[in-house]
């Protein structure tokens, strides 16, 4: 396998891992779930990440047809309008939407170019980020985190952590490159850090941080690792 049939093989597997743990949480959660912009019930939080991959899907598209996609606006997840928008979809719909939008993503990367999924200067509207790590943002990254966020509101922190581990190894697995698998262990150390691991989790994101440096900047501002924060080492783990 070439090297970017491999960088492919693992955007697939990624994409599909996230996608399969949407279901899994979809599967679980109790009929006519109530939740709020606090706590989000599961399947606002699935369509939530749907539409991220449906806003990627269209950026795909443009490739394909020599265009150039919208711009997508940031989405403010304490809204209560934002929320009720996404509560109002029915779970089953959600379900099968998450499906054919994954697939639509997939079948969209196949179609990809080598050169279109590696250099970002074919495409002005990337500002220099590779689309291929894009589509791990929006396909992996972005899903996982959120499906954490739902474990650790629900009193399972346990399961967050799992969850995050299992992206870990599957990232590994994969042969994923190291920016993907940096971004895998930064879920892993916000898992880790709301669960109250202070331990494990700055072991994370130093690991993270090594993998992907881009993450140091995010990591500087993200409230899930208050509890490093707070105490001194997530500047240490920052600067080292």
């Amino acid at each position: 396998m070439t090297g970017l049939g491999k960088l492919r093989a693992a955007v697939v597997g990624l994409v599909g891992f996230a996608a399969a743990q949407e279901q899994v949480l979809l599967a679980a959660s109790p009929p006519g779930e109530t939740g709020g912009p606090r706590r989000w019930a599961a399947a606002p939080l699935v369509a939530h990440n749907t539409e991220f991959k449906r806003q990627q899907v269209r950026r795909l598209d443009a490739i394909a047809s020599g265009g150039v996609p919208p711009e997508f606006g940031e989405i403010d997840h304490a809204s209560e309008a934002v929320y009720r928008g996404y509560a109002a979809q029915a779970a089953d719909r959600v379900a099968a939407d998450s499906r054919r939008v994954t697939g639509q993503l997939i079948e969209g990367l196949s179609a990809l170019s080598d050169e279109d999924l590696n250099d970002p200067s074919r495409h002005p509207w990337l500002r220099g980020r590779q689309l291929w790590l894009q589509i791990i943002v929006r396909g992996f990254w972005h899903p996982s985190g959120h499906l954490g966020e739902y474990y650790l509101a629900h009193a399972q922190p346990d399961r967050a952590i799992a969850l995050a581990a299992h992206g870990v190894a599957t990232a590994r697995y994969l042969g994923a490159a190291d920016p993907a698998r940096g971004m895998a262990s930064y879920n892993l150390a916000c898992a880790q850090a709301r669960a109250g691991r202070p331990d494990e989790a700055a072991a994370a994101l130093g690991e993270a941080i090594r993998l992907n440096p881009d993450v140091r900047a995010n990591a500087g501002r993200d409230p899930d690792l208050e509890i490093l924060r707070g105490s001194g080492r997530l500047a240490a783990v920052l600067a080292g």
